[in-house]
Protein backbone atom coordinates (compact mmCIF):
# COMPACT_ATOMS: atom_id res chain seq x y z
CA UNK A 1 0.00 0.00 0.00
CA UNK A 2 2.71 2.21 0.97
CA UNK A 3 5.00 1.50 -2.18
CA UNK A 4 1.29 2.44 -4.06
CA UNK A 5 1.30 5.97 -2.78
CA UNK A 6 5.28 6.51 -3.11
CA UNK A 7 4.84 5.24 -7.30
CA UNK A 8 2.28 7.97 -7.25
CA UNK A 9 3.40 10.95 -5.77
CA UNK A 10 7.03 10.03 -7.57
CA UNK A 11 4.68 9.81 -11.03
CA UNK A 12 3.03 13.27 -10.17
CA UNK A 13 6.71 15.16 -9.37
CA UNK A 14 8.00 13.47 -12.63
CA UNK A 15 4.91 14.96 -14.98
CA UNK A 16 5.92 18.25 -12.97
CA UNK A 17 9.19 18.58 -14.09
CA UNK A 18 8.34 17.27 -17.43
CA UNK A 19 5.75 20.34 -17.97
CA UNK A 20 8.24 23.01 -15.96
CA UNK A 21 11.04 21.73 -18.79
CA UNK A 22 8.41 22.08 -21.50
CA UNK A 23 7.48 25.41 -20.60
CA UNK A 24 11.02 26.76 -20.07
CA UNK A 25 12.32 25.16 -23.60
CA UNK A 26 8.83 27.34 -25.30
CA UNK A 27 9.81 30.13 -24.21
CA UNK A 28 13.57 29.97 -24.53
CA UNK A 29 12.70 28.64 -28.57
CA UNK A 30 10.12 31.49 -28.72
CA UNK A 31 12.79 34.28 -27.60
CA UNK A 32 15.25 32.89 -30.37
CA UNK A 33 12.90 32.34 -33.08
CA UNK A 34 11.82 36.34 -32.71
CA UNK A 35 15.34 37.44 -33.27
CA UNK A 36 15.35 35.51 -36.34
CA UNK A 37 15.23 37.78 -39.77
CA UNK A 38 13.16 37.25 -42.70
CA UNK A 39 14.74 36.03 -45.35
CA UNK A 40 12.04 35.78 -48.38
CA UNK A 41 8.94 35.73 -49.57
CA UNK A 42 6.44 32.97 -50.64
CA UNK A 43 3.76 34.57 -52.24
CA UNK A 44 0.81 32.19 -53.77
CA UNK A 45 -2.27 33.38 -56.06
CA UNK A 46 -5.41 31.16 -55.88
CA UNK A 47 -6.00 29.56 -59.63
CA UNK A 48 -7.46 32.33 -61.48
CA UNK A 49 -7.53 30.92 -65.20
CA UNK A 50 -5.55 33.42 -67.44
CA UNK A 51 -7.26 36.65 -65.99
CA UNK A 52 -5.42 37.82 -63.10
CA UNK A 53 -5.59 41.53 -62.78
CA UNK A 54 -2.75 41.85 -59.80
CA UNK A 55 0.77 40.41 -59.66
CA UNK A 56 3.66 39.71 -57.04
CA UNK A 57 4.99 42.95 -57.87
CA UNK A 58 1.79 44.76 -57.22
CA UNK A 59 1.58 43.12 -53.63
CA UNK A 60 5.36 43.82 -53.05
CA UNK A 61 4.29 47.60 -53.68
CA UNK A 62 0.98 47.27 -51.50
CA UNK A 63 3.21 46.03 -48.67
CA UNK A 64 6.34 48.93 -49.24
CA UNK A 65 4.21 51.89 -49.19
CA UNK A 66 2.48 50.64 -46.52
CA UNK A 67 5.63 49.94 -44.56
CA UNK A 68 4.78 46.15 -43.67
CA UNK A 69 6.80 44.53 -46.26
CA UNK A 70 8.46 41.71 -44.34
CA UNK A 71 11.64 40.67 -45.98
CA UNK A 72 14.66 42.22 -43.51
CA UNK A 73 12.58 42.11 -40.28
CA UNK A 74 12.87 40.44 -37.24
CA UNK A 75 10.16 37.87 -36.90
CA UNK A 76 9.15 39.92 -33.87
CA UNK A 77 8.84 42.45 -36.34
CA UNK A 78 6.28 41.15 -38.97
CA UNK A 79 2.83 41.83 -38.21
CA UNK A 80 0.89 39.52 -40.40
CA UNK A 81 -2.36 40.80 -39.35
CA UNK A 82 -1.91 43.86 -40.71
CA UNK A 83 -0.52 42.85 -43.26
CA UNK A 84 -3.76 41.14 -44.33
CA UNK A 85 -6.09 44.29 -43.56
CA UNK A 86 -3.43 45.80 -46.06
CA UNK A 87 -3.71 43.90 -48.64
CA UNK A 88 -7.53 42.72 -48.32
CA UNK A 89 -8.38 46.54 -48.38
CA UNK A 90 -7.12 46.78 -52.39
CA UNK A 91 -9.76 46.01 -54.34
CA UNK A 92 -8.67 43.86 -56.60
CA UNK A 93 -7.84 41.33 -53.87
CA UNK A 94 -10.94 39.71 -52.05
CA UNK A 95 -8.64 37.83 -49.50
CA UNK A 96 -4.88 37.07 -47.50
CA UNK A 97 -3.99 34.79 -45.39
CA UNK A 98 -0.31 34.95 -44.22
CA UNK A 99 2.12 33.98 -41.65
CA UNK A 100 5.70 33.03 -40.74
CA UNK A 101 7.77 29.86 -40.49
CA UNK A 102 10.06 29.50 -37.47
CA UNK A 103 13.12 30.00 -40.13
CA UNK A 104 11.56 32.98 -40.89
CA UNK A 105 10.11 32.66 -44.18
CA UNK A 106 6.81 34.70 -44.80
CA UNK A 107 4.32 33.15 -46.97
CA UNK A 108 1.13 34.43 -47.96
CA UNK A 109 -1.96 32.83 -50.06
CA UNK A 110 -3.71 35.69 -52.08
CA UNK A 111 -7.22 35.53 -53.39
CA UNK A 112 -7.56 37.90 -56.26
CA UNK A 113 -10.92 38.75 -57.77
CA UNK A 114 -11.90 37.43 -60.77
CA UNK A 115 -13.08 39.57 -63.37
CA UNK A 116 -16.45 38.62 -65.49
CA UNK A 117 -16.47 41.19 -68.17
CA UNK A 118 -14.64 44.58 -69.03
CA UNK A 119 -16.68 48.11 -69.59
CA UNK A 120 -15.30 50.69 -72.12
CA UNK A 121 -16.64 53.43 -72.58
CA UNK A 122 -17.39 56.91 -70.77
CA UNK A 123 -16.17 54.91 -67.92
CA UNK A 124 -13.54 51.99 -67.87
CA UNK A 125 -13.98 49.25 -65.14
CA UNK A 126 -14.22 45.72 -64.63
CA UNK A 127 -17.08 43.69 -63.19
CA UNK A 128 -15.85 40.49 -60.80
CA UNK A 129 -18.07 37.24 -60.10
CA UNK A 130 -19.52 38.76 -57.18
CA UNK A 131 -21.05 41.82 -59.12
CA UNK A 132 -18.18 43.87 -57.57
CA UNK A 133 -16.56 47.18 -59.98
CA UNK A 134 -12.96 47.01 -60.30
CA UNK A 135 -10.87 49.60 -61.69
CA UNK A 136 -8.95 48.78 -65.23
CA UNK A 137 -4.96 49.74 -64.33
CA UNK A 138 -2.46 50.47 -67.12
CA UNK A 139 -0.77 47.48 -68.23
CA UNK A 140 -3.15 44.47 -67.68
CA UNK A 141 -5.28 43.32 -70.38
CA UNK A 142 -7.42 40.26 -69.40
CA UNK A 143 -8.76 38.12 -72.64
CA UNK A 144 -12.87 39.33 -71.27
CA UNK A 145 -16.11 40.01 -72.92
CA UNK A 146 -16.14 43.62 -73.27
CA UNK A 147 -18.99 45.79 -73.28
CA UNK A 148 -18.68 49.64 -74.76
CA UNK A 149 -21.07 52.78 -74.82
CA UNK A 150 -22.87 54.54 -72.05
CA UNK A 151 -23.11 51.97 -69.16
CA UNK A 152 -24.36 52.49 -65.85
CA UNK A 153 -22.50 51.60 -63.19
CA UNK A 154 -25.98 49.63 -61.34
CA UNK A 155 -26.84 48.08 -65.25
CA UNK A 156 -23.51 46.38 -65.24
CA UNK A 157 -23.95 44.97 -61.79
CA UNK A 158 -27.74 43.88 -62.58
CA UNK A 159 -29.17 43.18 -65.55
CA UNK A 160 -25.99 43.19 -68.03
CA UNK A 161 -24.18 40.77 -65.43
CA UNK A 162 -27.48 38.29 -65.70
CA UNK A 163 -27.08 39.23 -69.65
CA UNK A 164 -23.39 38.00 -69.96
CA UNK A 165 -24.23 35.72 -67.74
CA UNK A 166 -26.16 33.73 -70.23
CA UNK A 167 -23.96 34.38 -73.24
CA UNK A 168 -21.01 33.04 -71.68
CA UNK A 169 -23.18 29.75 -70.72
CA UNK A 170 -25.03 29.35 -74.30
CA UNK A 171 -22.17 27.67 -76.52
CA UNK A 172 -24.40 29.16 -79.57
CA UNK A 173 -24.05 32.79 -78.49
CA UNK A 174 -20.45 32.46 -76.76
CA UNK A 175 -19.40 32.11 -80.30
CA UNK A 176 -21.60 34.23 -82.13
CA UNK A 177 -21.49 37.76 -80.46
CA UNK A 178 -18.02 39.39 -80.10
CA UNK A 179 -18.59 42.87 -78.71
CA UNK A 180 -22.03 44.33 -76.30
CA UNK A 181 -23.24 47.90 -76.83
CA UNK A 182 -25.21 49.94 -74.60
CA UNK A 183 -26.70 53.06 -76.21
CA UNK A 184 -28.20 55.89 -73.92
CA UNK A 185 -31.32 55.02 -74.06
CA UNK A 186 -30.06 51.08 -72.58
CA UNK A 187 -30.73 49.38 -75.73
CA UNK A 188 -28.43 47.40 -76.88
CA UNK A 189 -26.65 46.39 -79.90
CA UNK A 190 -24.11 43.22 -80.75
CA UNK A 191 -21.66 43.27 -83.08
CA UNK A 192 -21.46 38.97 -83.96
CA UNK A 193 -18.75 37.79 -84.75
CA UNK A 194 -20.02 36.37 -88.69
CA UNK A 195 -21.46 38.70 -90.80
CA UNK A 196 -21.48 42.62 -91.05
CA UNK A 197 -24.98 43.58 -89.78
CA UNK A 198 -25.80 44.61 -86.21
CA UNK A 199 -28.35 42.68 -84.06
CA UNK A 200 -30.34 45.73 -82.45
CA UNK A 201 -31.59 43.54 -79.11
CA UNK A 202 -33.44 46.45 -77.78
CA UNK A 203 -33.82 47.11 -74.14
CA UNK A 204 -32.59 43.79 -71.96
CA UNK A 205 -36.12 42.41 -71.08
CA UNK A 206 -37.10 39.11 -72.73
CA UNK A 207 -33.39 38.57 -74.16
CA UNK A 208 -33.62 34.61 -74.52
CA UNK A 209 -36.87 34.70 -76.09
CA UNK A 210 -35.70 37.04 -78.74
CA UNK A 211 -32.49 35.59 -79.38
CA UNK A 212 -33.79 32.04 -79.30
CA UNK A 213 -36.34 33.64 -82.49
CA UNK A 214 -33.18 34.90 -83.76
CA UNK A 215 -31.05 31.36 -83.51
CA UNK A 216 -33.61 29.70 -85.50
CA UNK A 217 -33.49 32.24 -88.62
CA UNK A 218 -29.48 31.91 -88.22
CA UNK A 219 -29.66 28.25 -88.30
CA UNK A 220 -32.75 27.78 -91.28
CA UNK A 221 -32.06 31.34 -92.91
CA UNK A 222 -28.87 32.68 -93.06
CA UNK A 223 -27.06 29.51 -93.99
CA UNK A 224 -29.23 29.91 -97.30
CA UNK A 225 -29.02 33.36 -97.95
CA UNK A 226 -25.61 34.10 -96.56
CA UNK A 227 -24.72 36.05 -93.74
CA UNK A 228 -23.93 39.75 -95.01
CA UNK A 229 -26.89 40.92 -97.02
CA UNK A 230 -28.01 42.93 -94.08
CA UNK A 231 -26.60 45.61 -92.06
CA UNK A 232 -29.14 45.83 -88.89
CA UNK A 233 -31.15 42.80 -87.64
CA UNK A 234 -34.06 44.35 -85.27
CA UNK A 235 -35.02 42.15 -82.62
CA UNK A 236 -37.11 44.55 -80.81
CA UNK A 237 -40.95 43.66 -82.08
CA UNK A 238 -43.00 40.67 -80.85
CA UNK A 239 -43.06 37.54 -82.99
CA UNK A 240 -41.19 38.95 -85.70
CA UNK A 241 -37.29 40.46 -86.79
CA UNK A 242 -37.12 43.26 -89.12
CA UNK A 243 -34.29 42.96 -91.33
CA UNK A 244 -32.48 46.26 -92.99
CA UNK A 245 -30.81 45.37 -96.33
CA UNK A 246 -27.33 46.37 -97.03
CA UNK A 247 -26.44 48.65 -99.44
Amino acid sequence: MKKSVFYKVLLVLAVGVAMAYLLVAVAVFAGRTDDVVCQRLELSFAASGENRLIDEADVVRLLKNGGLYPVGKKRSEVETEKIEARLSGSELIKSVECYLTPSGVARMYVKQRVPKFRVMGRQNYYVDTDRRVVRALAGYAAYLPVVSGDVPVEMAQGELFDFVDYLEKNDFWNAQVEQIFVRPDRKVELVPRVGGGIILLGHLDGYEAKLEKLKKLYVNGFNEIGWNRYKMIDLQYKGQIVCTRAK
